[in-house]
């Protein structure tokens, strides 16, 4: 088998160690020549991860082969061979197969879900020998001149040669303050590029920095944070995995000690009862279904950084959403712009002019500026003293020359007290959905800091974000879908509510404005109450996703910007647009590649699928699991040797749970999900395993009474088993179609015929005139049992419901 390339990569790192190396300080122009970088290479000075990018083939075969169940099975088999029942070890081919399946699906699914994380993966632009180029993040080395520009997080420690940068540093710090970084300051890794543009060199490289920490804390999912149908099958599993060794001794004990079995027919009824409690195939299907739902949500550009997030995302009542990026699309364009009665045209130069002079003195850092420039092309070619970014946290961006200061921003923070005065005007161009930023001369000293004073305004400019094509279709779904949208923004909140309603968005005219919100009880309010929430803080964005959760919400949150991070990690489903800065997306449990919101629908659907589907094909696994752990006890009490052989198990679990299960696991699915998944497939499967054991139970202990073989009541019991599973089968698979009525007729088929053809194999005998009659009966009496179980359960869970919403009220 081929490796590929992560896995080289891996095999790599786990080789190469580091030795003294010797220390440049190249010229940021020119950079490491290419023997440098070949030298710190060869020395082990690369910013390799600490942690592997992905399970390695072995890993997952090693993982696959070597479980616990894996070792029960085993000990089993090595039983039934020491005892000569060879023929009871038809469970094996299924085991064997369970586990190739298993391996087989996760390397096909590794390889997508690998090629995708390439494509994604974090990249730098270096530059060497004096030119410049985009490398992988892992590929730089020691004394590397790495160009970081707004939106790139900083991907090892490094020092600032040239130009000034402001910082936003919340990973390290847990505070979303932007930090201003000049030549000769560090900029540390897990750090984001706010504003700005510099050069810097490398520093610390790969374990020396505190990159793998951070990155670990920003994709944060700890194993502990499972989703809820992996922890239930988690319980599932321990719960089993414990049972059965204290149940198999004590069948084995009691049947060779008390029952005077033989030593042969001790071991094959212990192992039959074991098999049968052992949940395997259940966690199997759910790791296999959600690896295919991986790879084809792979297919439509949707990379998954952890599976489980599929059912996360399909249990979500509460998506938080940015207006840029998610209702609009990543680009900026303005709309118009109109001067204030503070701009003097008959003094002044043209307005259109002035505003050229301080575009053409900013970089092309964000969408804004480049709308801006785009819009204001011509410059009289004034120098520029200094400049400051625009930062997230003081909501302007300034150019001071020589007679004058410039600055652009948002209203409320550049205007101050001043603001009521053009309150009016601006709230009136808000209201038609545009993004207002006001421009005008500042009397004082600009540090980059929160402004001392009001700006003089000398004119508005009206910008916009297209709304994307298929957000309206996208909200709608959503709303139908009982799934609540909260609009999130940086902006203005009347502007942002216009876009929303323009979007579709359910209640977007309930809209609030965060600044107002003084304390975390009225932020608590504002939180329920409203859909659209302006000029929110980066540290506010994690509170209300955080308050959501404390509300027993279940939250997704989408994001694109490095002021979304903190957010993503809080929330129980995160996603980023790839389009958007790295940090956002190496934050994210799930990443649209291709930055299309409109495909959010199908990840929904394939959660769906996937958690109904595992949830209706997990009944007929617990039907087993039940029955088995029930008939132990029952045989145990009454002193009854297990009637069943391991054969015979198989045989039903084959045709009427295995097959039919992975068909049902794999079929389209849109139901809403309801309930709890380990209660749901509990009550499905308790009618049918009580009907099991009422029905074994009875049959075994007539058949004593009436001096009926013990083989004729194995097969018996096995024939009952198979009618009472068709029934259960039937009633999952309703409503009936083509392919779930052709499961049926094919399962029910394929039993007669191993019943018929290959008795032999699986312990199938004929049976007395006594034995016949028995059966009759109790075949008969199954369905009215099965009924009537069914029924009584439904009807006690009803009840506990409806008792429970009288206690809450």
């Amino acid at each position: 088998m081929k490796k590929n390339n992560l896995e080289k990569k891996t095999e790599k790192k786990q080789e190469v160690k580091r030795i003294p190396t010797t220390r440049y300080t190249p010229n940021p122009e020119q950079g490491l020549t290419s023997q440098q970088v070949q030298e710190h290479r060869l020395h082990g000075w690369t910013n390799r991860a600490v942690d592997p990018p992905s399970k390695t083939t072995r890993d997952i075969i090693h993982e696959n082969v070597f479980t616990y169940f894996n070792l029960i099975f085993l000990i089993l088999a090595i039983l039934l061979c020491l005892v000569g029942s060879f023929r009871n070890l038809t469970f094996l081919p299924v085991i064997i197969a369970n586990t190739l399946i298993g391996i087989i699906q996760e390397i096909r699914a590794k390889k997508v879900l690998d090629n995708l994380t390439m494509l994604n993966a974090p990249h730098a632009m270096v530059i060497r020998d004096g030119k410049q180029s985009l490398v992988d993040a892992e590929k730089l080395v020691l004394d590397d001149i790495v160009v970081f520009k707004a939106g790139n997080q900083i991907c090892a420690d490094a020092e600032v040669c040239l130009g000034t940068v402001q910082v936003n540093e919340s990973l390290l710090t847990g505070e979303a303050d932007e930090i201003t970084k000049q030549p000769g300051d560090i900029l540390m890794s897990g750090s984001f590029i706010v504003s700005g543009e510099c050069r810097a060199r490398l520093d610390k490289v790969g374990e020396d920095s505190y990159i793998s920490k951070l990155t670990l804390q920003a994709k944060e999912m700890q194993d502990s944070e499972q989703s809820e149908m992996i922890r239930a099958l988690d319980k599932l599993v321990l719960v089993a995995g414990i049972a059965i060794i204290p149940i198999g001794i004590l069948l084995f004990v009691q049947a060779f000690f008390f029952q005077g079995e033989g030593f042969r027919s001790s071991v094959t009824s212990m192992v039959a009862a074991v098999i049968g409690m052992i949940p395997e195939g259940l966690y199997l299907l759910a790791s296999v279904a959600l690896a295919v739902s991986a790879m084809r949500l792979a297919t439509k550009k949707v990379l998954l950084h952890d599976m489980k997030c599929i059912e996360t995302l399909a249990r979500v009542n509460v998506l938080c959403v940015d207006k840029t990026g998610t209702i609009t699309d990543n680009t900026m364009e303005v709309r118009e712009f109109k001067p204030t009665d503070e701009y003097d045209k008959e003094t002044m130069a043209p307005l259109s002019q002035l505003i050229g002079d301080f575009a053409a003195a900013m970089d092309r850092d964000n969408i804004t500026m480049e709308a801006i420039k785009r819009s204001f092309p011509h410059a009289s070619g004034r120098k520029p003293i200094s400049k400051t970014g625009f930062s997230s946290a003081t909501k302007y961006s300034s150019v001071t020359f020589e007679d004058e200061a410039y600055v652009l921003g948002a209203p409320e923070f550049v205007l101050k007290e001043a603001y009521e005065k053009y309150e009016e005007d601006i709230e009136s161009y808000a209201a038609k959905g545009l993004r207002v930023l006001v421009f005008g001369t500042y009397d004082g000293e600009i540090d980059g800091n929160e402004l001392a004073k009001p700006i003089c305004p000398l004119g508005y400019l009206m910008l916009a974000n297209p709304i994307r094509k298929a957000a309206k279709e996208t909200f709608s779904y959503f709303a139908e879908q009982g799934v609540e949208v909260k609009v999130i923004s940086g902006d203005n909140p009347r502007t942002v509510s216009e876009v929303a309603k323009e979007a579709g968005v359910e209640g977007a005219e309930r809209y609030i404005d965060a600044s107002t919100l003084k304390d975390e009880e009225e932020m608590r309010d504002a939180v329920l109450k409203y859909n659209v929430f302006g000029r929110v803080t980066p540290n506010q964005k994690r509170q209300f996703v955080q308050m959501l959760k404390d509300a027993g919400k279940t939250v997704a949150m989408t994001g694109d910007g490095v002021n979304d991070v903190l957010a993503l990690k809080d929330a129980d489903c995160s996603i980023a647009m790839a389009s958007g800065s790295d940090a956002a997306a190496q934050a994210s449990q799930l990443v649209l590649l291709e930055s299309d919101f409109s495909c959010m629908p199908q990840v929904v659907l394939e959660g769906r699928r996937v958690v109904n589907n595992i949830q209706r094909s997990a009944s007929l696994f617990l039907v087993k699991n039940i029955f088995s752990f029930l008939l132990s006890m029952f045989s145990v009490v009454f002193m009854i040797t297990y009637p069943l052989e391991p054969s015979q198990i198989s045989l039903i679990s084959m045709f009427t749970i295995g097959v039919p299960a992975f068909f049902l696991a794999l079929e389209p699915n849109k139901n809403i999900i309801k309930g709890h998944f380990l209660t749901n497939v509990f009550l499905k499967a308790l009618p049918a395993a009580l009907t099991d054991v009422l029905a074994v139970g009875a049959l075994v202990i007539f058949g004593q009474t009436f001096g009926v073989d013990s083989k004729d009541i194995s097969t018996a019991a096995t024939m009952l088993l198979a009618i009472v599973g068709f029934m259960i089968l039937f009633k999952i698979s309703a409503p009936m179609n083509k392919l779930r009525v052709g499961i049926l007729m094919g399962c029910i088929a394929g039993l007669l015929f191993c019943s018929v053809y290959l008795h032999r194999l699986f312990a199938i005998t004929g049976m007395s005139v006594k034995c016949i009659m028995l059966f009759v009966v109790f075949s008969i009496a199954t369905e009215s049992a099965f009924r009537f179980l069914t029924i009584l359960v439904d009807k006690t869970r009803f009840y506990y419901l409806r008792l429970r919403g009288k206690a809450t009220e």
